[in-house]
């Protein structure tokens, strides 16, 4: 992720690298162009404005509070942290000075975006739920990785991938007030889930299903979105990996027995979109916060806040008790 940031902040005309902080000798040595630093408190000593946080779970929290103490604006990688705790130790330190805005990058995606512009101009009426799946193959080196340790991490693969799917139901839906979900480790046999399945439902009847897995065997990204006059699916994903396939929208009127002969497979348009925008489209709108000082609505505190909430009520219910979930 930090190589990731490097580049978009290199590109974009209104920022400019003034450094970086890695604490692994073996890659700092090999990091040119830029002035590299071994710990994070030496780089919040320089003459830095915003500072981009691209760390384990555990670490996050930490270098938000210290960075919005000094002054400095933040973009944080999600998950805010751990726990619930966590973002809101974070969002104490907020002030009316600094700009604050976490990286729920799913939101910027081009096939996202169409399709939250159709839902909200009602061209296909109201949405009547959502449905997710977002999981992954975990790989030979998987079982080695931080995400799978509890003590860094605080969850599994809710919290690490499908943290990413909750947020996108609460773009287009809000907020939930009622969670129910399954979680196990049968197979990798981690401290941390493997797969969790979750059901969300809110105030105006509206219900959202999350498949969140790490024993996919297949990169999936879909997310079908279910309206009152038709259907919009948004299936793969373009990463840096490539490995979910290419980004493409579906969208669908419905069509009744009475009104066609294709009842249960209406004609449908497909948008496919080549180019990944959203790693840029979201700092953009960070800088522009920042520029034109106006207060943070995209990915926010708040959102990080609710989102956290909602996985927090997920593990609960699937029998996490809160002190599992992020260990002292």
């Amino acid at each position: 992720m930090g190589e990731i940031r490097r580049g978009v902040i290199e590109q974009n005309p209104r920022l400019e690298l003034a450094g970086i902080c890695e604490t692994r000798p073996e890659i700092r040595k090999n990091i040119i162009g830029a002035q590299v630093f071994e710990d994070y408190e030496q780089a919040l000593g320089e003459n830095v404005d915003i500072v981009f946080v691209c760390t384990p779970n555990n670490i996050s929290p930490d270098i938000c509070i210290k960075s919005l103490n000094l002054g400095k604006h933040v973009f944080c990688e999600k998950p805010p942290g751990r726990s619930v705790d966590d973002i809101k130790e974070i969002m104490r330190a907020e002030n009316p000075s600094t700009k604050l805005m976490f990286g729920f990058n799913h939101r910027f995606h081009p096939g996202i975006l169409r399709a939250k512009l159709i839902a909200t101009d009602k061209r296909l009426g109201n949405i009547l739920g959502l449905r997710g799946i977002y999981g992954k193959s975990g790989g030979a080196n998987f079982k080695h990785s931080w995400r799978n340790k509890r003590q860094i991490s605080g969850g599994g693969i809710l919290l690490d991938q499908g943290i990413h799917m909750m947020d996108i139901f609460r773009f287009f839906c809000g907020d939930f007030d009622e969670v129910k979900c399954f979680a196990d480790n049968r197979f990798w046999k981690f401290d941390v889930e493997d797969n969790a399945f979750v059901i969300l439902k809110n105030s105006s009847g509206q219900m959202a299903s999350l498949h969140s897995s790490s024993t996919l065997w297949k990169h999936t990204f879909r997310l079908d979105i279910i309206l009152e006059k038709g259907y919009i699916v948004c299936e793969g994903l373009l990463s840096k990996s490539g490995s979910y396939g290419r980004e493409k929208l579906v969208i669908a009127r419905r069509e009744f027995e009475d009104e066609s002969n294709t009842a249960g497979n209406p004609m449908e348009e497909i948008a496919y979109f080549d180019r990944d925008t959203s790693w840029e489209l979201e700092v953009e709108e960070f800088v522009k916060c920042i520029d034109q000082n106006i207060v943070v609505t995209k990915s926010s505190s708040r959102d990080a806040l609710r989102v956290m909430e909602l996985i927090e009520q997920a593990y609960q219910d699937a029998g996490i008790r809160a002190s599992e979930v992020c260990p002292k």
